[in-house]
């Protein structure tokens, strides 16, 4: 079950950064502004990995993620909202999108940390395999199914299923 959780919040974390381009696209015709998108996705892991791995390896693991997961909802949830009622700006999307990115790079470390305390010693390659085949499965289905659900029912409803995605996991 945790594995599947872990899929869906991982497909919700890809059809994020579909939804978040489009709508900038939608916001903005700056170049400059549309990639800073995945600027604000890929920057955290820069600025926190490390620190993030070494909180991974001194705090309570299960409360860390419980936190990370909690911070990121609250971050897709707002975004949904706000991209629902129509006052989200570029710049309220990338500070939304980076808060998100924050979450995650946090995340990732304690994540991959607290396999081995889930499964035996003797499954734990299985499992450190699963855990990579769930996150390129994500990384396969996130985008396309980001995209349908866009074209369906627009990105408010992308950055809602992520916070979904979040509570879920």
């Amino acid at each position: 079950m945790l594995w599947i959780a872990t899929v869906v919040s991982n497909v919700g974390t890809w059809m994020h950064n579909v939804g978040a381009a489009w709508l900038m696209t939608s916001l903005t015709a700056s170049p400059t502004m549309i990639a800073l998108v995945q600027a604000a996705t890929s920057l955290p892991v820069f600025l926190v990995g490390l620190l993030a791995g070494a909180l991974a390896d001194i705090v309570d693991r299960r409360l860390l993620l419980l936190w990370t997961q909690g911070w990121m909802l609250a971050s897709a949830a707002v975004l949904g909202i706000l991209t629902l009622v129509g006052v989200t700006t570029p710049w309220v999307l990338l500070t939304l999108t980076f808060a998100l990115g924050l979450g995650a790079a946090m995340n990732t470390p304690a994540w991959q940390a607290i396999v081995p305390d889930l499964v035996p010693r003797a499954e734990l390659s299985a499992a450190v395999a699963l855990n990579g085949t769930s996150f390129n499965l994500a990384r396969a289905v996130g985008p396309a199914l980001g995209g349908l659900i866009i074209a369906a029912a627009g990105t408010a409803a992308v950055f809602l299923l992520n916070a979904a995605s979040s509570w879920g996991s």
